[in-house]
């Protein structure tokens, strides 16, 4: 660690200049500050060696400040407060930590948030951080209803009275092939790709899973032979074994995607971007857009 800087002047040298200043008088400062007058002239000598420029002026009348004296004397009162307010928080007892229930609308986002939650911890001190696993599937009622405070969505919701919600990140969807499936060979998934080939995913929030129609069919809502896996290692083999197209996040398949055997694949119209939504309790106060800001700078990349 480098060493703190070390000021020439301290308290005392700051309390001397301000009785100096108001009493005008070696004298009457030193009964100000209930000291023997030598002692106080002798002090004034030092602060100004060790400054190397005179802080006041001797006339028969008293002292007067130099320029230098006035601008000590101006900012003086400033860090004698500031170092009274240093003493006042210390004396303080710590504040409690505040639960904060954290639950994911996406069982993917596992993966990344755990981790993500213990490096908030050092940022933000005064709270709990604890996942709600079981609100997952619903996560924007229990956000609603207060059953969690902390909700990650995977999709745009109206902010309330009782809950706030703003834009967190993006993340990227992408199409698991192995390599010997026949759509391996294109560049390219069309959406009549995906209606002809069995799909594997992560079950979707119903705001989701509507993103994702209006986002790949548009107005369409084809029949899809979808089927929902828990397990994100499953999906990757039940693509990889060439049994279907597996959809998941990027920055969970970039791991599997170095092992041989599977490819990914976008949409011919570009990336299916997802966005992501942080939801609060409005009652979290200032901890609420500290969260956020926090969880912003944490996002996932692939």
């Amino acid at each position: 660690m480098s060493s703190p800087p070390a000021p020439t002047l301290d308290v005392r040298d700051l309390r001397l200049v301000l009785a100096l200043i108001d009493e005008g008088t070696t004298a009457r400062a030193a009964r100000a500050l209930h000291l023997a007058q030598p002692s106080v002239s002798r002090a004034l000598l030092a602060l100004e060696a060790r400054l190397e420029t005179p802080l006041f002026r001797r006339t028969p009348r008293g002292l007067v400040p130099t320029p230098a004296g006035e601008r000590l004397a101006a900012e003086a009162p400033a860090v004698l407060e500031g170092l009274i307010a240093v003493e006042r928080r210390l004396r303080e007892p710590a504040p409690a930590r505040r639960r904060v229930r954290v639950v994911c609308e996406c069982y993917t986002a596992y993966h990344w948030v755990p981790g993500a939650l213990r490096a908030l911890r050092e940022e933000l001190p005064e709270a709990d951080l604890a996942v709600r696993l079981e609100h997952t599937q619903d996560a924007w009622t229990a956000l609603a209803d207060g059953d969690v405070d902390v909700a990650l969505l995977t999709g745009a919701r109206d902010t309330t009275d009782e809950v706030i919600v703003r834009p967190l990140f993006k993340d990227e969807l992408v199409f698991l092939l192995g390599r010997g499936h026949a759509l391996a060979r294109a560049p390219h998934l069309t959406p009549d790709d995906l209606k002809a080939s069995p799909l594997y995913a992560s079950r979707p929030a119903e705001n989701e899973a509507r993103w994702f129609l209006r986002s790949v069919f548009g107005r369409g809502r084809p029949r899809l032979d979808v089927t929902y896996v828990p397990v994100t290692e499953a999906i990757v083999e039940l693509a990889r074994a060439g049994l279907g197209i597996g959809l998941l996040t990027e920055w969970v398949v970039a791991p599997y995607l170095a092992r041989p055997g599977l490819v990914s694949r976008r949409l011919a119209t570009g990336p299916l971007e997802r966005p992501w939504f942080l939801g609060w309790r409005a009652e979290l106060g200032a901890l609420g857009p500290r969260l956020h800001r926090a969880l912003r700078s944490l996002a996932p990349t692939p």
